[in-house]
Parts: structure tokens; sequence; C-alpha cells
């Protein structure tokens, strides 16, 4: 009896960890929004006619099945795929099988239902960014200040319909006013947007000369933003409701100010500690000084005890940066480099040499030790007598 092709085995099918791209000790949370990714990446929508990207579309959703449930994914941890062949979840040969099991997870803006109410459901607009500049000093004691970006707002001329005035947009004849058709591509039907219209549902006949039937005109914004204190680079401060409009009526994103700390002079900042190099000269170092370090709110005095070392880091505490929660101040760390004169005057050469003549009387045990061994080491060796060749 002649058999058929046979099916993929258990080896064959790949990790469903290693598809979402997340440990095996991630949690739910972490599941769903790595799944949330793959699935906006290889959306139908974004891929028409694309069967390849169908393809990971759908093995997304079988490996997010089971990892979003506690008992499937128990199974499945134990046991491999081979757990999961007692029933309990779907094979998603369709694409809309996905859409109507997952869409919730993406608010239903993007998969699932009838495709005019996903049309004209309520969206929010897209954030906007801009970056802000600040001192070390700024970022430390917070500050207020103005910010420009760019974004776009409803066309004054046609009041936002992209029509121009005293005409409106009409249904889209392709696909009815629907703004999704619907494909096929093998086993699989890929409901996709409208290429006529785009996803609107609808055309515009006759286009607002003002923004060009885009319903968007580009502005310039100039918003007033506080920084608290502590803040860091890279750190993204929220303006609420300053990005782009919404779309059928949707809420505004929000604008993410991206702060970016000028580098200082003189101090280097590492969380919230701040380091600073000070050079000091040999007589200060063995013999203990006052010197004046740099720090956030100008020079301060501070005492350098006798005998300190070169690369010696004196720790003053809460003169660093202060956190951005308020719990608390870091350090500033100063590090000391001893600077060794490039020419003396008579007088200091001649006090050096007499300090020079003072250390071969007095030389501290570790300078003696390395001395010691170091004359050892060069120390000719006895010689060893050849040996005679015997005839």
């Amino acid at each position: 009896m002649p058999r058929g092709p046979p099916s993929p085995t258990m080896a064959q099918q790949r990790d469903f960890y290693e598809i979402l791209g997340v440990e095996r000790t991630a949690t739910t949370s972490q599941i769903s929004e790595s799944y949330r990714k793959l699935a906006i990446r290889f959306h139908p929508d974004k891929n028409p006619g694309n069967e390849e990207a169908a393809d990971r579309f759908k093995e997304g959703a079988r490996a997010f099945e089971v990892l979003s449930d506690e008992q499937l994914r128990a199974r499945y941890d134990r046991y491999g795929h081979a757990g999961l062949q007692g029933g309990g979840t779907h094979e998603f040969n369709d694409i809309t099988d996905i859409f109507e099991a997952f869409g919730d997870i993406f608010g239903g803006g993007m998969f699932g239902g009838d495709p005019r109410r996903r049309t004209n459901r309520a969206r929010q607009g897209s954030d906007v960014f801009c970056t802000l500049s600040m001192t070390l000093l700024e970022a430390a004691r917070g500050a207020t200040k103005t910010v420009e970006f760019t974004r776009h707002e409803a066309c004054g001329t046609c009041d936002g319909s992209g029509a121009k005035k005293g005409t409106k947009p009409v249904a889209c004849e392709y696909c009815g006013g629907r703004g999704q058709v619907l494909q096929s591509a093998g086993v699989f039907r890929l409901q996709t947007t409208c290429p006529a219209c785009r996803g609107a549902g609808n055309v515009i006949r006759e286009k607002c000369p003002g923004c060009g039937g885009d319903g968007l005109t580009e502005e310039q914004v100039e918003r007033k933003v506080t920084i608290p204190a502590g803040v860091d680079r890279d750190v993204r401060v929220r303006l609420a409701g300053e990005g782009e409009p919404g779309q059928n009526g949707g809420p505004p994103g929000d604008c993410y100010c991206v702060i970016e700390v000028e580098d200082h002079p003189f101090l280097n900042r590492d969380g919230r500690d701040l380091h600073c190099e000070v050079p000091v000269t040999f007589s200060q170092a063995a013999l203990g000084a006052t010197i004046e370090v740099p720090t956030l709110d100008g020079p301060k005095p501070l005492q350098v005890a006798k005998g300190t070392q070169a690369g010696d880091v004196i720790r003053v505490r809460g003169l660093g940066m202060p956190e951005v929660r308020g719990r608390g101040i870091g350090d500033l760390h100063v590090h000391v480099h001893v600077e060794v004169p490039k020419s003396l005057s008579p007088r200091a050469e001649q006090l050096l040499r007499e300090l020079a003549a003072e250390e071969q009387k007095a030389v501290s045990p570790k300078r003696s030790s390395f001395f010691s061994r170091l004359s050892e080491y060069f120390q000719p060796k006895d010689s060893v007598p050849e040996r005679e060749e015997q005839p």
C-alpha cells in the first residue's frame, strides 16, 4: 500500500522560545511583548503576498498560544513538542483564525473583527522625539528648558478632511469602503490593506490645495519642559499629548525629549558619582597640603594627607549627582596625579640632591627589597667549568 509523504518529525520543529526570541525563564508579559513585535513584523498587511512572512506569522501564533498558557507551557517544558500531541491547541491553518484568537493583544487596533470597524476605529497618534542638550550642572540641579520639535496638525483650510473646500471624500470603489481586501495565498486567506485607498475606506476626488489631500500640515512647535534633578544622558522625558494627532478621533501621541548631557571640562560622571583628576607636586604629596578641586559649584578646598601616593583616590561624600527619584546623592572621587617638574631652579635642585643623599641612609623597606632583588638578578653567576670530551 503506497504511503504519503512523511510528516515533519518533532526534531524538525523549531523551539517555541527560539521563535519568540525569549529565555526559558521569561515572564508572561515578556512573552506577550515579544510575540506582539514578531506579529507586527510579519503581519500580512505589511507583507502582502509573502508566503514566508505568513508562515512566520503562523509559527509565532502557535508558539505564543503554548507559552502564554500556564498548563500548555508546563507540558511543553517537560515533554517538548510531543507533550502537545494530545490536543488543546489550534492548528491555525487560516490567518483569520489568528486574528480572532489573539487580536486583543494588540488592543484591537491591528487584527480581528470586521475590517470596516477596524478602519474606522479611533487610534492614538504616533509619538515624536526631540533632543535636549544640558550642561552637567543643569542635569544635577534640574532645569526648565524650551524644546522645539516638528509634528503634524489638522489642516486649517480643510479642517483635516483633505478634500477641497465644498467637497468631501467618497467611498472607495475598489474595496467598497471597507479599507481591506481579501487575497488567497495557498491555504491562507490574507486580509490586506486596500491598495487604492490605503486602508482609509474612502478616496478624495478633489484634494485640498493647502495640504495636498493629506489633511495634515507640518508645524514647528515650542514647548517648555521641566527636567528633574539627576537625569543622565539618553533619559527620555515625556510630554503627554504633544505627539502626532490621533486618527478617527483618537488621542494624540506623546513627545519624548531625549536628554544629552554635555561633557564637563573637569568632571566625569559614573552613575551618580563624579570623578576628577587633580595634579599635586611632589612636596605637596609628601608633606600634605590643602588644594582646590573642581566641583559642580566651583572650586572647593581639599586636604591632601601627608604621604599621599600617585594614583590615590580621595573620596568626598555628597559632592556627586543626585538620584532622579530622590534617593540620595553620589560622591566626588578625586584621583591624585603627582607631577614631576621638568626644570628646576638651582636651589630646588640642591635640595633634591640633599634629599637623595638622605634617602640613601634611610631607605624604606619596600625600596630596599626592590633594589636588593634587582642587584641579585643582574649579579654575574659563577661560571660552570666546561666538560672535557672523552677520546
